[in-house]
């Protein structure tokens, strides 16, 4: 089995869902008391959330480079970022370490496609919803047709997800607006809505709704499994 790197932190509590998850795979794929090896390196996120919203990006990929090393020394085999928004600086970190980085992304349109479906809505932070690292990598990679909220409703995404579920929070009125956005995907034509912020999943899960959601903290977390033990 090889051992598996985590960047998590951001946040802690969808980091949660990544062990959580990561080990249910291996218990499921080996049986016994089989559990996951694991270096699992958890970031202060306040400060990180502060560049993130300043801009400067290439400070947030500084503290996570330095983090990634420390994983890479502690002897993962292989890398994940345990959040979507920051596989906006994926490429200086893979390019800053000797291990293999599993994209979220990637793992995410892998299922998609096994499912052909082409067209996604896709839910996240405003970052990822609106710059190019992540819905570019879906169209340009896979051929995937991207679509995303109003400026109005991708705020009410945003804000909920920083001031709500970064710190545990669950709110049923923020369910009803996420459910009543993801239903507005799929009237403009999305085959499946991507969940993707990895404390969405906290909010809103498949038996919300009849639209096929796509948990990518589940979805990362089982291709680092198939990974780990292949």
């Amino acid at each position: 089995m090889k051992t598996i790197g985590l960047l998590g932190g951001m946040s802690w509590e969808s980091s949660i869902g990544y062990y959580r998850a990561i080990n249910e795979g291996v218990k499921k794929s080996l049986g016994g008391l089989h559990s996951a090896k694991i270096v699992l390196y958890s970031v202060d996120f306040d400060p990180i959330e502060k560049l993130q919203h300043n801009g400067d990006w290439q400070g947030t990929a500084n503290i996570l480079i330095n983090a990634a090393k420390d994983v890479e020394s502690a002897g993962a085999d292989f890398l994940l970022i345990c959040t979507n928004t920051m596989h906006k600086v994926a490429p200086q970190i893979a390019a800053a370490i000797d291990i293999p980085v599993l994209h979220i992304a990637d793992a995410t349109a892998e299922v998609i496609l096994q499912q052909e479906i082409q067209t996604v809505g896709l839910l996240g932070t405003r970052f990822t919803m609106e710059q190019d690292f992540y819905q570019g990598r879906l169209n340009k990679n896979y051929g995937l047709n991207v679509l995303v909220p109003s400026e109005s409703d991708r705020k009410i995404i945003h804000d909920i997800i920083y001031k709500e579920l970064c710190i545990g929070e669950i709110k049923h009125h923020s369910k009803t607006e996420y459910l009543r956005i993801i239903q507005k995907l799929a009237e403009q034509g999305a085959q499946a809505v991507i969940l993707g912020c990895t404390e969405i999943a906290m909010l809103v899960k498949q038996e919300d709704t009849d639209i096929t959601l796509l948990d990518t903290t589940y979805l990362h977390a089982q291709k680092a499994v198939s990974t780990a033990l292949a």
